[in-house]
């Protein structure tokens, strides 16, 4: 299960995720975002309450990124150890933004 809280203001969109990214939740979360991803400057995903994220999940987030990198910035906030992990095994702690 996944839980997305949205705010949007002024060319910032913040995504705040709870639960799991995964297989199942992530096309929710695909299409939130390219339903909402027009006109935004900065996007900002905080991965708080995030507990687990798998490659279905990586590949939204990547997505999201290259259409950032086009028209905007783009950072991800507050992953937990375990999410990081992830992150640096795959490289994407390359490619993200990191706070």
């Amino acid at each position: 299960m996944l839980n997305i809280h949205k705010t949007r203001e002024e060319g910032r969109l913040e995504f705040a995720l709870d639960g799991r990214l995964d297989t199942l939740t992530a096309p929710q979360l695909e299409t939130e975002v390219r339903e909402d991803i027009e006109n935004v400057k900065d996007l900002v995903f905080d991965l708080s309450y995030l507990t687990y994220i798998s490659s279905a999940g990586l590949r939204v987030l990547l997505s999201a990124q290259k259409i950032m990198n086009r028209q905007g910035t783009m950072v991800v906030r507050n992953a937990s150890e375990e999410i990081r992990d992830i992150f640096d095994v795959t490289g994407f702690s390359e490619i993200l933004t990191l706070e």
